[in-house]
């Protein structure tokens, strides 16, 4: 589905009070179109350079762990994850995670995040989620942050933005390493 199918902000607002809450599926092939355009709409051209970016290069993302938020049938946000390690222990990387601007303040990011979450941490053989985003947003969703330096990225972070969902409460502030590919065995 294309962004172009997406409703214009003025006629978003002027719906917003018919439009169901969102939904969640996983993305196939057929997204591959929308999830580029909507990455390109959310991040621009500068997300090639993002450090992120780096890593997702490295470790291809767990195409069974893409999901895909709809409102009303309409395509309106994505989020993947990225099997990864550090210190030896695997865990996930979230992101990216967009909604189109058209369909904010709906819950779809917060949604994806929520059930991409559960979905990684239900398999069983990775132990956490880490993000580098805002506290503001993800905290409240249950991620906390990560003690400053301990996780070693393969390019500049704001290490005050890296945060880590796992159910060991501990696991945050003793998570230390360089971010490496899942570990087998």
């Amino acid at each position: 589905m294309s962004l172009t199918a997406a409703p214009s902000a003025a006629s978003a607002a002027v719906s917003a009070s018919s439009i169901s809450g969102p939904t969640v599926r996983p993305a196939t092939e057929q997204d591959d179109a929308f999830i580029d355009d909507l990455q390109s709409i959310a991040f621009g051209p500068g997300r090639f350079a993002r450090t992120a970016f780096r890593i997702r290069e490295r470790f291809p993302i767990d195409k069974s762990l893409s999901l895909i938020a709809e409102v009303d049938g309409t395509a309106c946000g994505s989020v993947w994850m990225t099997p990864i390690s550090i210190g030896g222990i695997n865990g996930w990387m979230l992101g990216p995670l967009a909604t189109h601007p058209n369909f904010r303040k709906l819950g779809a990011g917060k949604l994806l995040a929520r059930e991409v979450t559960k979905r990684a941490m239900a398999r069983g053989d990775g132990q956490f989620v880490m993000l580098v985003g805002d506290r503001d947003y993800y905290c409240p969703l249950g991620w906390e942050p990560t003690t400053v330096g301990n996780i070693e990225f393969p390019g500049p972070v704001d290490p005050t933005r890296v945060l880590v969902f796992a159910e060991d409460p501990t696991l945050a502030t003793t998570l230390s390493g360089a971010i490496a590919g899942w570990r087998q065995g």
